[in-house]
């Protein structure tokens, strides 16, 4: 096969499938950085999102025939990723959006995006501190739906839950976030 660097991620992923560990490397050399970099925005334990990037990429080796070649491989790496973290969260309550810098000094390190600045407002404002009294679960759906624009099908399959359990996940989000809104 020749070199993995001019193939595109789908043929990667088929070389995957016949046990090409070159093809693994370049995919990890094109979609590991952001990833973790994604991942980092979701939670606040750097072990955690390391260890999800990793589970990917493992998931990947042994899982790459499932790849149906519907849609960027890319978006198929984000909902694995995405999904292996939520699993090791679970049952923690000490996860927060982003890690726990000021917005000042955030601001001050790096030239950020419109988006970022948005962001920042809804992470360290007393909506963050609404966001991190729920559960990871509730959090992955608000972050999908409302933050990511996802539609509650595509959040579904991002999280890898059916489209009705992220209505009620994201019904119950919103109300709890009302309430801890109020009381904050």
């Amino acid at each position: 096969m020749g070199t993995t660097g001019t193939l595109t991620d789908a043929a990667l992923v088929a070389a995957v499938a016949d046990g090409d560990m070159s093809a693994l490397r370049e995919l990890y050399a094109r979609h590991g950085a952001w990833l973790h970099a994604r991942l980092l925005r979701r939670c606040n334990d750097a072990d955690v999102v390391f260890e999800a990037v990793q589970d990917t990429f493992v998931a990947l080796w042994k899982d790459a025939r499932r790849f149906r070649h519907e849609g960027d491989v890319g978006a198929w790496l984000w909902g694995i990723a995405f999904r292996r973290m939520v699993s090791r969260l679970r049952g923690r309550k000490d996860v927060v959006l982003l890690p726990n810098w000021d917005g000042a000094t955030l601001r001050q390190q790096v030239l950020l995006s419109a988006e970022d600045e948005v962001l920042l407002g809804v992470e360290f404002g007393d909506l963050a501190a609404a966001l991190r009294r729920l559960s990871p679960e509730f959090r992955a759906v608000v972050q999908a739906v409302v933050l990511d624009g996802l539609t509650t099908k595509e959040a579904g399959r991002l999280l890898g839950v059916r489209e009705n359990t992220v209505k009620t996940r994201l019904h119950r989000a919103k109300s709890q976030l009302r309430t801890a809104l109020t009381e904050l």
